[in-house]
């Protein structure tokens, strides 16, 4: 399918992009409407640059910045966000048009600063696109109390380990002990950062505190068999949709995967021949896998289905709507927590499914490596915690309380 370019007039510096966009839309599943939609929010840009006396090579994040914040000014109601400029953005920035701006490691926007905190993260400490998302919200939400007075630049030459303690005591007593132990983590690794890029003389971490929480508190909360037969029946693998959300949950429970490498999976990495699956997991783990024949079938029925071949990519789990892109990790979770609700379960989440799979191995006599081996745990004591799972095991050493019994 064609997009009709004669529809969307474009002219300006953008204009020389119009055709390759407009294929880019095509191949990504775009109906002509949506496809028009988007050629017109190019052809806005455009003129914005010819307004602004701009070239294609002056096109970066503080530029967009300017071009939302002039229509948000005019009064205009469409096109006011970044979200709204995605699949532009997406498109240009493949082709390495948008830049990030190039900035001073003392100060320069919050953007400049995350963006390359993001090339870090990734390239240095190969830290997975979906953990990276995590540490930028939170490392912007740290620096965004950092921005000087024009609300434009922030300060980070002048950070005191009193700034950092501050910041730590106001916001993690509020948090979840999850989310105040990785945010103690984000500013350790931001700070770390900081200090390699020359933004500040020394290093920080010394002052982040640490966040309350010992490991293997709780008990590991997996699924009994009627509940997870309930779940996966909730369903309908009449349509392309529920065949996509079975094979996904017949994955999470089988594999004991997680929802990121769910995500990840690419239609090369399924070996039929062999019956193996890659999965790329933390830290750019790779490993190999058997592949059951029940997940096979899963994967298959979906593949079968009606799965979009417009996609330039080859992610095996995907979007309904166009873009055709990958299912993003929490679209993974939302998956379970929607047939959850479905089936009446309340809510469950894709890393209860992981706990189903240990759960399902250790009663069926699996030991605690093995356990270990499926999930690709990196230290033991990460599997100890399913130990608490097998009770009758634990009776066995269990002690008899001293005195009477009340």
């Amino acid at each position: 399918m064609s997009i009709d370019l004669s529809r969307v007039r474009i002219t300006g510096p953008l204009s020389q992009f119009a055709p390759g966009f407009a294929k880019h839309l095509s191949q990504q599943g775009y109906r002509p409407s949506q496809a028009r939609r988007q050629m017109w929010r190019l052809s806005r840009l455009s003129d914005w640059l010819v307004h602004e006396r701009l070239g294609v090579s002056e096109l970066c994040t503080s530029a967009i910045a300017r071009f939302l914040r002039d229509r948000r000014a005019a009064g205009y109601s469409t096109l006011l966000s970044t979200q709204a400029m995605r699949p532009i953005l997406s498109y240009l920035g493949g082709h390495r048009i948008i830049v990030t701006d190039a900035a001073s490691p003392q100060s320069g926007t919050v953007d400049a600063v995350l963006g390359r905190y993001r090339t870090y993260l990734l390239h240095e400490r190969g830290i997975a696109n979906a953990s990276a998302g995590r540490y930028l919200d939170i490392a912007r939400s740290f620096l965004q109390t950092r921005l000087l007075p024009d609300r434009l630049g922030v300060n980070i030459r002048g950070m005191t380990a009193a700034d950092i303690v501050s910041y730590v005591v106001t916001n993690c007593p509020q948090q979840s002990r999850g989310t105040a132990k990785l945010t103690v983590t984000v500013l350790r690794s931001l700070l770390g950062f900081l200090h390699v890029d020359g933004a500040i003389a020394q290093s920080l971490t010394y002052a982040v505190p640490s966040a309350s929480g010992r490991r293997l508190v709780g008990l590991p909360k997996g699924l009994e068999q009627d509940q997870l037969r309930r779940l996966l029946a909730s369903c309908n693998v009449g349509t392309y949709v529920g065949c996509r959300d079975f094979a996904i949950m017949t994955m999470l429970v089988r594999l004991g995967l997680r929802a990121a490498e769910v995500a990840r999976l690419q239609l090369d990495d399924i070996d039929w021949r062999s019956g193996e699956i890659v999965v790329h997991g933390k830290g750019n783990r790779t490993d190999r896998l058997p592949l059951p024949a029940d997940v096979g079938d899963a994967i298959a029925t979906y593949l079968r289905s009606d799965h979009p071949r417009t996609t330039q990519a080859r992610p095996v789990f995907v979007r309904i709507k166009p873009p055709h892109d990958a299912l993003t990790t929490g679209a993974v979770t939302q998956i379970v927590a929607r047939a959850a609700q479905r089936c009446g379960l309340g809510t469950i989440h894709a890393h209860r499914l992981r706990h189903t799979a240990a759960t399902m191995m250790l009663r069926g006599g699996a030991s605690l490596p093995e356990i270990g081996q499926l999930l690709r745990h990196r230290l033991p004591i990460t599997t100890a915690i399913y130990a608490k799972v097998d009770r009758e095991a634990l009776r066995a050493i269990a002690r008899p309380w001293p005195g009477e019994v009340a």
